[in-house]
């Protein structure tokens, strides 16, 4: 029994929880033989969100696509598999529980490794994964009983497979290299530092030159790194400092003497033109140390702490003793000026510390791994969508590096490399616990104390979880790689194509020799109604769950599919999300309507269509069906959803439903036609659909989730034909009414004069129009009329009092002429037009046309009642 008025909290109370322990999310093979394998199958993976996560705009978007063409392709007959899990995530998971220790006085330090992942563990179990929780509520469907999480067994026995065959094939190194160092979190990829401009200043410091009076400047925006410096680095071609390179300058503070060289990569143009080379702390200094041969001296440790390199600075936090540096060389004559100077600095992804270049012994993907994946690529073996992103990928390969996948944490996959204490044999294993070195015997061996980044483990996801490397795990089903791999597609936001897309498309070819998956959909990002990136300093962040609970999950889930275009971000604002409230509202109305009429309605399948408007109503729904499929089928998610809001709302409420009014044989039809909109709709609003249906028909137990998505593409074109005309003599008719103030009145007579011979359905055009008798005409009749695109609406007025209708246009007509005299004589006037601005001008020419427009319509309706 539905409400009086639509509530969403009813409606979607209880309902998930059903279909989810009736089984319908299920892809299940385990246990089929050959033959009774699915014939079509559907594969997508979740991209794993992290397991502190909680569901935010950006999840609700990524989500609500999945589920829809999930669904689509189960009600379609597919074996659908929609993989589900979470990710570690290693440093912000740490971070978490390192946080609650602290809260405790302790330090994992305190715990030792074995305690502190102990614990993380029994958070996971506890508070982790809460976005699982969120993700029923906006009604997603993966298969639950297939989760993974990337620590589990299984994956965790697919990453050490995969790390040993890339360690045995020498394309995973272990190398002293300058990589991206957070202080706090340790090492990172190129692509986990976010870079963004800070207010700072380039520091111009004198570094005298031995055994001279004079000294030559350096311009800086890091003074703290010039204890590591090993040379001042000029051009051969600046005129300035020629006689200088082959001298030795002196650093100020410690006097530690360096050379001057020169290099043709100097910019004479910047700062001084005389530059400082750290090797050790700068990423182009690296190269530059390396092609001159310099010594390359660290600073400061890991944490950031300067060291006995840096004089009465040693102990100090690096950033911390910035100002107290800078202070020392003023006050010793050794700063020449210092400029403002806006720049990019690299912060941490995750802690938002600033990073440094530090060289540091890290395991190393080398960038070979990924040629095979690129040429598949451009194969087309994988498609994008939006295309243009290729182009993307493409670039970012061309100028990849080796990939640091070692991080200094206790959580995550431990990397699986083992070093003799007596003999110094490295090797890699599977084995979680080898007892003694394989080359000496001894028992004196060790595990390297990182671990992997995240990322490796999530780029195996695509494969791993269908079996790879873990073929006997309880959730995988024996055959899942043949029968599911390459995925049919993959939606993600297009921020991670290369933290992740590119990673599983190098490392599945790599191990599988195909591709992972078919098709690539990169969705954009969800920003506030004026455009502006959500963030919680600029107080815009709007919270899906507060929607969820407020408007409801299908309110959510269309609007956002309706707005999604590719390639383009989506403006979501209260004024849209109460657009689409209102549709849903209009469905539910209509399912009342229709129960007003008959207590339950039959599926299509068992009518025989037979009325007028139910051949019309059925040709329209079919061709909505059509646009509908085409759109899900290339991944045009608002085209698909507008075509349903097009269809439901304005063909079938707003005239469906009104025309049946004169035919009250076609309302069984009509019930059934709505049941299957409903199909079209559950992909989208799951749960107003399914408790529409099950009202409708009858059923409380019915699913649509196991139902058929419509496929009849059937067309009658004489029947939508005959209504088109129907309803725009109807719209022509209400309009002339109202030129004679009759809009809801019912009057005795009207003409409809077609332009081209066709046949009405005269009985709908009277009752709908309010008109005693309608008669199809070919010549024109005397009266009022309106004229549309295909025919004209005439009302005779013979019978009519006009008087006060004329007067009214009469007195209309006497102020717009007024106003159009006004405005003509002032545009007529050559000193006004020569001095008045260009908008000015603009805005009266405007009102003019308008004002003309408005005579001649006035005039027009005179005429008509006057003849």
């Amino acid at each position: 029994m539905l409400s009086a008025n639509y509530d969403p909290k009813e409606i979607e109370s209880g309902l998930y929880e059903e279909w989810e322990q009736s089984g319908a999310f299920s892809a299940v093979t385990r246990g089929k033989t050959e033959s009774e394998k699915p014939k079509k199958t559907f594969t997508i993976m979740m991209p794993p969100p992290n397991v502190t996560g909680s569901l935010h705009i950006g999840h609700a978007l990524n989500h609500t696509l999945q589920d829809i063409i999930v669904r689509y392709k189960r009600m379609d007959g597919f074996s659908a598999l929609w993989q589900p899990g979470l990710d570690h995530a290693g440093i912000a998971t740490q971070n978490v529980v390192e946080k609650q220790l602290l809260a405790e006085g302790k330090t994992k330090e305190d715990l030792g490794r074995d305690e502190f992942i102990r614990r993380v563990w029994e958070w996971k179990e506890k508070s982790g994964g809460s976005i699982a929780r969120q993700l029923r509520r906006l009604g997603t469907t993966p298969d639950w009983s297939r989760e993974r999480f990337t620590m589990d067994e299984g994956l965790r026995a697919a990453v050490k497979k995969a790390f040993v065959e890339l360690y045995n094939e020498k394309l995973i190194v272990q190398s002293d290299y300058m990589v991206n160092w957070c202080t706090h979190c340790g090492a990172l990829s190129d692509i986990e530092v976010e870079h963004e401009e800070v207010d700072g200043a380039l520091y111009h410091i004198k570094y005298p030159i031995k055994n001279e009076s004079s000294a030559i400047v350096v311009a800086t925006t890091r003074p703290e790194t010039f204890f590591g410096d090993t040379a001042v680095m000029v051009n051969p071609a600046d005129d300035r400092y020629r006689d200088l390179i082959g001298k030795t300058a002196v650093l100020p503070l410690i006097d530690r003497e360096i050379k001057i060289i020169a290099d043709e990569k100097v910019d004479m143009a910047f700062g001084s033109g005389a530059v400082k080379v750290t090797p050790a702390h700068d990423t182009n200094d690296y190269e530059i140390g390396g092609r001159h041969n310099l010594e390359f001296v660290k600073i400061f440790d890991e944490r950031g702490i300067l060291n006995e390199k840096c004089g009465e600075f040693a102990g100090q936090e690096r950033l911390e003793a910035r100002a107290m540096i800078v202070e020392a060389l003023k006050s010793r004559g050794f700063i020449e000026k210092i400029e403002k100077h806006a720049h990019q600095v690299g912060h941490c992804y995750r802690c938002k510390n600033v990073v440094e270049p530090y060289i540091s012994r890290q395991w190393f993907v080398k960038k070979e791994i990924a040629k095979e994946a690129v040429r598949r690529v451009n194969n087309g073996e994988t498609r994008f969508h939006p295309p243009q992103w290729k182009n993307n990928f493409d670039s970012w390969m061309n100028e990849l590096r080796d990939w640091c996948v070692s991080r200094q944490l206790w959580w995550g996959h431990r990397i699986p490399v083992f070093y003799c204490l007596e003999c110094q044999n490295q090797w890699a294993s599977e084995e979680d616990d080898p007892k003694s070195c394989p080359n000496c015997g001894t028992e004196m061996i060790q595990q390297d104390p990182d671990v992997l980044d995240t990322w490796f483990s999530s780029g195996l996801w695509a494969i791993s979880t269908l079996g790879w490397g873990n073929e006997t795990d309880a959730k995988v089903a024996a055959g899942d790689l043949d029968l599911r791999s390459p995925n049919d597609l993959l939606i993600t936001g297009f921020d991670i194509l290369f933290f992740w897309v590119a990673r599983m498309l190098m490392m599945s070819v790599f191990f599988t020799g195909r591709a992972p998956f078919r098709d690539v959909y990169l969705h954009a990002l969800v920003r506030d109604e004026h455009g502006q990136k959500m963030s919680k300093s600029k107080g815009n962040v709007i919270d899906p769950l507060e929607i969820i609970e407020k408007d409801g999950a299908d309110t959510l889930r269309f609007t956002l599919a309706a707005l999604c275009a590719q390639g383009r971000d989506i403006r979501l604002s209260r004024k849209i999300l109460e657009t689409y409230k209102h549709f849903a509202n209009k469905i539910f109305n209509a399912a009342k309507f229709l129960l007003l009429k008959r207590n339950r309605y039959e599926d299509i399948s068992r009518l025989t269509i037979a009325t007028a408007l139910g051949k019309y109503m059925v040709s329209r729904l079919n061709a909505a069906v059509s646009e509908i499929r085409e759109a899900l089928d290339s991944y045009r998610f608002n085209d698909a959803a507008i075509a349903l809001y097009r269809f439901v709302w304005t063909e079938f409420c707003d005239w469906g439903i009104e025309l049946s009014k004169a035919d009250d044989e076609s309302v069984p039809e009509l019930g059934a036609i709505f049941i299957e909109a409903l199909k079209t709709l559950s992909p989208f609003m799951p749960f107003l659909a399914d408790k529409l249906y099950r009202e409708l028909t009858g059923d409380q137990s019915a699913s649509l989730i196991a139902a058929r998505f419509p496929s009849d593409r059937n067309r009658d074109m004489d029947a939508e034909n005959s209504f088109n005309l129907a309803i725009e003599a109807i719209v022509s008719i209400r309009r002339a009414k109202t030129y004679l103030d009759l809009a809801n009145k019912p009057i005795d007579r009207a003409f409809v004069r077609l332009y081209e011979p066709a046949k009405l359905p005269l009985k709908f055009i009277e009752k709908l129009a309010r008109v005693e008798k309608v008669e199809i005409v070919r010549e024109k009749q005397k009266g009022a009329s309106d004229i549309s695109d295909n025919l004209e609406a005439i009302i005779p007025t013979n019978n009519l009092d006009l008087s006060a209708l004329i007067a009214r246009l009469e007195a209309q007509k006497a102020k717009s002429q007024k106003e159009a005299d006004k405005l003509s004589s002032m545009l007529a006037n050559s000193s006004f037009v020569a001095n008045a601005p260009a908008e000015v001008l603009d805005k009266n020419r405007a009102l003019l046309a308008d004002a003309e427009k408005k005579l001649c319509e006035i005039n027009s309706q005179l005429a008509a009642l006057n003849a």
